[in-house]
């Protein structure tokens, strides 16, 4: 189990023994506890897999992410089961396992029943995916522009709790800061003036936000979402509907599926896997299909 113990602002450290209890019932478990940024991905990827019958990362969004990424520098044959403790803020991808914020005794009864399940993987490369650039993983969603700048803005007001990320990206979103961009999914060119670009494996951003209400992370498909600029009353209406998935009816809302995505302008552009700030475009983002076995129930939360 890699566990982060400053997720939750520190509160976390203080579930590890009630955590340890509960897993030792049934299993035996050896417990990396994070340093600091990147080192849970360095744990991970140093560590001997093949002696265990799972890999767990209790943390949040941040901690599963440098998880899988370490996972991912494991040879296919060598990579184990990956499982879910959600001890952090933000747990988007956790939402669509049915586990809230904190429902860590919830995900220790998944690892109990020890069903496993295919899920898709994004995997992001940047330069046009062109040999010897670095690529990286992400079971949520990539983000850019207004999720980048929230995200951003998020982290200076962490101090407000789980509502950070709301408040942080409806106040960006005022400022109608917008990029064009030129975007290629599975053969298709897209060029827009946007104010926000998504790309999603499971329906929640933020733990909150139904971004992508038909999103499913066993589909092969990962469901796009673009913003087109518009004016702020405009806005101000269809900024809520995010919260209920509504927002995909709005003629200013582009979604579409794809398997393939290919995003070359504008050149530079930062972008945010799962809740991270990493990469930039131009980049190539592919759906690796039930690439990973989870710990999780037979329908989506």
């Amino acid at each position: 189990m890699v566990f982060n113990p400053h997720a939750a602002f520190r509160r976390a450290r203080r579930l590890l023994p009630r955590l340890n209890k509960a897993l030792e019932a049934f299993a035996r478990v050896d417990v990396v506890q994070t340093t600091g940024p990147g080192d849970a991905m360095r744990q991970v990827e140093k560590a001997t897999l093949t002696d265990y019958d799972g890999l767990i990362a209790a943390g949040g969004d941040g901690t599963l992410f440098e998880v899988l990424n370490g996972l991912y520098r494991h040879e296919p044959e060598r990579r184990i089961p990956l499982g879910l403790l959600p001890v952090g803020t933000g747990n988007a991808f956790a939402r669509d396992l049915g586990l809230l914020p904190g429902d860590w005794e919830k995900g220790v009864a998944l690892l109990r029943e020890a069903r496993l399940r295919r899920v898709d993987v994004g995997r992001v490369e940047q330069g046009h995916g062109q040999a010897g650039n670095q690529a990286f993983h992400f079971l949520n969603i990539i983000g850019a522009g207004l999720p980048v700048d929230a995200m951003r803005t998020a982290e200076r007001i962490k101090f407000v709790g789980r509502s950070a990320y709301s408040l942080a990206a409806f106040w960006r979103a005022m400022r109608l800061k917008s990029f064009t961009v030129s975007i290629e999914l599975d053969g298709e060119l897209i060029e827009q003036d946007v104010l926000f670009l998504e790309i999603s494996n499971t329906r929640y951003t933020g733990t909150h936000f139904l971004m992508a209400p038909g999103a499913q992370f066993d589909d092969g498909l990962l469901d796009v979402t673009l913003v087109r600029r518009l004016p702020r009353r405009r806005l101000l209406r269809l900024f809520p509907t995010i919260y209920t998935g509504q927002h995909v009816g709005y003629p200013e809302v582009t979604t579409r599926q794809a398997r393939t995505i290919r995003i070359t302008g504008p050149a530079g552009l930062g972008l945010a896997p799962d809740g991270e700030f990493l990469g930039s475009t131009p980049a190539r983002i592919s759906c690796l299909h039930r690439d990973l076995e989870i710990f999780a129930s037979g329908h989506n939360g």
